[in-house]
């Protein structure tokens, strides 16, 4: 067995244990993600970190996020088309998602996500990355990545941010 379907099966044995633990797997694999994302429109409002630069947040954010999720995620899919675990093997999956799994598209989206809020708050940055992983290893759970997936979009997340941040610290900022 490769190590990735041993990581995979360690957290996805997780889900089969109990309803309840089974629920809080399947809140963070598919809810907790709209909690993520009104918490940081939230911060751009409410935080000293971002009030005065909220705009050059918003659209790292945002830019980091399309590059990510948008394009580079969907156009690996376009050429590699990887079936989901739960396709493949007879396991415990809380849902289905019939799109491919690899890279993984959340993992993409909420690492550039947390880079980008860490570009302007290292504080907030942890909490964004805390979350971003907490959605990810759930979705493991869940059975819908194997960690190889996940960890494909979070290079492709933490790239895209840096990318985002190396051209607005260029042309925007000056630094």
């Amino acid at each position: 067995m490769s190590f990735d379907l041993a990581i995979f099966h360690f957290f996805n044995n997780l889900a089969g244990q109990s309803r309840s633990l089974g629920q809080l797997i399947y809140f963070f694999a598919q809810y907790f993600q709209y909690f993520v994302g009104g918490f940081f429109i939230l911060l751009l409002f409410i935080s000293r970190d971002f009030i005065k630069r909220k705009s050059l947040a918003f659209g790292a954010a945002i830019f980091s996020i399309a590059i990510s999720w948008g394009g580079i995620t969907q156009i690996i899919r376009f050429f590699y088309d990887r079936p989901r675990p739960f396709s493949v093997y007879p396991i415990v999956h809380l849902f289905t998602n019939n799109v491919s799994s690899f890279p993984s598209g959340h993992a993409a989206f909420f690492f550039s996500l947390a880079m980008a809020v860490h570009f302007f708050s290292k504080r907030w940055g942890v909490v964004f990355f805390a979350s971003a992983s907490l959605i990810v290893l759930a979705r493991i759970a869940a059975g819908v990545h194997y960690p190889s997936d996940i960890l494909a979009g979070v290079v492709v997340g933490l790239f895209s941010a840096w990318l985002v941040n190396y051209f607005q610290k260029k042309f925007f900022t000056g630094s």
